[in-house]
């Protein structure tokens, strides 16, 4: 299993860095695309064709999915490349009408996913098959409704990453993370969430906790917020965690 990194700026895009948006590829399947912030088609276009992937969602916060609109026009109409069927789309329940939402053309128009996508709404715990992996909800602690953790583990090898979507500290993501060979987990606090709002995100202190917890083996950082100090997310993590930790960067690439 093979993990890149096309962008994992924290709540925006920065320079270089588009919205939070991974890669997985399992061999001899589809790949899956995790989220889809703002930037993030034009570099799937640099490592793979964004028509041959599933798709799946943390949550449907704009910075994890606003590039859903430019993903189906490449499905649809890009001369050579555009879809050949459909490929699934898992995420939360009101999925298919936000990007219906986000499509249209006027107010009371809406773009109809369903001829590019087949659709499903998470079941939280239920192991769903993609190809040649899996993939198991978590739910988690943000604002978004029905926001969860992404548990991705290889049919074959039995190899494991565990994305954390969005979240604060919960359990839940402990059990998530649970001896995964490798964790993207948030750390949009920077150092400490010390008078951040609660409920929402996580810090470097507290991203090493729950790798700690879980008995992870590979702690990766991401969705650092691009005026955080990533240097002091990183020693904040590793006070927390001695085990690896790396801050995760657009094109890093994972080998499971």
């Amino acid at each position: 299993m093979k993990l890149t990194i096309l962008g994992c700026s924290g709540s925006l895009g920065a320079p270089g860095n588009p919205g939070s948006s991974y890669l997985v590829e399992v061999h001899d399947s589809p790949a899956i695309v995790m989220d889809l912030g703002p930037g993030s088609v034009a570099a799937l276009q640099s490592v793979r064709n964004p028509s041959d992937a599933h798709l799946v969602f943390s949550h449907l916060h704009q910075d994890h999915c606003s590039d859903f609109t430019s993903l189906a026009i490449w499905r649809r109409y890009h001369p050579e490349l555009a879809a050949q069927g459909r490929n699934l789309l898992f995420g939360p329940s009101y999925a298919p009408e936000l990007f219906g939402r986000m499509g249209a053309d006027g107010p009371g128009d809406f773009d109809d996913i369903s001829d590019t996508f087949a659709a499903a709404a998470w079941v939280p715990y239920q192991k769903e098959l993609l190809g040649h992996a899996t993939v198991t909800p978590y739910p988690v602690v943000h604002p978004a409704q029905e926001s969860h953790a992404l548990r991705v583990e290889e049919t074959s090898l039995g190899k494991v990453l565990t994305y954390s979507g969005d979240s604060a500290y919960t359990p839940l993501l402990v059990d998530a993370a649970r001896d995964a060979d490798l964790f993207l987990c948030e750390a949009a606090w920077g150092p400490s969430s010390e008078g951040k709002a609660a409920g929402m995100h996580m810090s470097g202190a507290e991203a090493g906790q729950v790798a700690r917890e879980a008995n992870v083996k590979k702690l990766v950082l991401v969705h650092i917020q691009p005026w955080a100090d990533q240097e002091k997310t990183l020693a904040a993590a590793a006070e927390e965690f001695d085990g690896e930790i790396v801050v995760g960067y657009p094109g890093q690439e994972f080998t499971l």
